[in-house]
This record gives structure tokens, sequence and C-alpha cells, in this order.
């Protein structure tokens, strides 16, 4: 099954977060906090089309803390987010 966006919007995929602090504690899943780093996975036409759009498949990206929807398909967890909620593009 494929996402397809509509309207303005891309898809993300959550990065996933250190289970350890840099002490070696181990913390459950209920006290991390959520990244707001997360790869993106599929575009939306509209943004696809723009001549400025510089954001591809693969981009790493940062988003607003409470943006988006999220959607669960089979097994993955993935956030639709619309592109004024998206902050940052991470370079390495």
């Amino acid at each position: 099954m494929n996402l397809k966006p509509i309207g303005e919007r891309i898809v993300v995929k959550m990065l996933e977060v250190e289970e350890k602090t840099a002490s070696g504690i181990v913390l459950p899943s209920s006290a991390q906090e959520k990244p707001q780093v997360a790869e993106v996975v599929a575009i939306s036409k509209e943004l696809a089309g723009k001549d400025n759009f510089n954001i591809e498949v693969g981009t790493k990206v940062i988003y607003s803390k409470y943006a988006g929807t999220e959607v669960k398909l089979e097994q993955d967890e993935y956030i639709i987010v619309k592109l004024e909620d998206v902050l940052a593009i991470v370079e390495e």
C-alpha cells in the first residue's frame, strides 16, 4: 500500500530514537521524546511540480512538534505533514 499525499503535503517516516542515554541508561518507550527529525517518503504532485521546491524523497527534515497526522499502515508509522510545518532540511 502506498501513500500519495494531496495538496501541499509530504509523508514522513520518523527516524529511530536512541534507547539509551549517554551514560548507558536504557529508556522505556514511554519515557522517550518523539523525534522531530524524519525522512521524506512521499511528496504530493502539487509540490513536486514547483520549480523552487528542493525537498526530495529521502531528504531528512525537521518538522513542528505537534504537526501532522499520524498514520499506521501495516507495521510502519508515518506522519502526513503540511509543507508549512517543515522547519528545516537536515544536511549531513
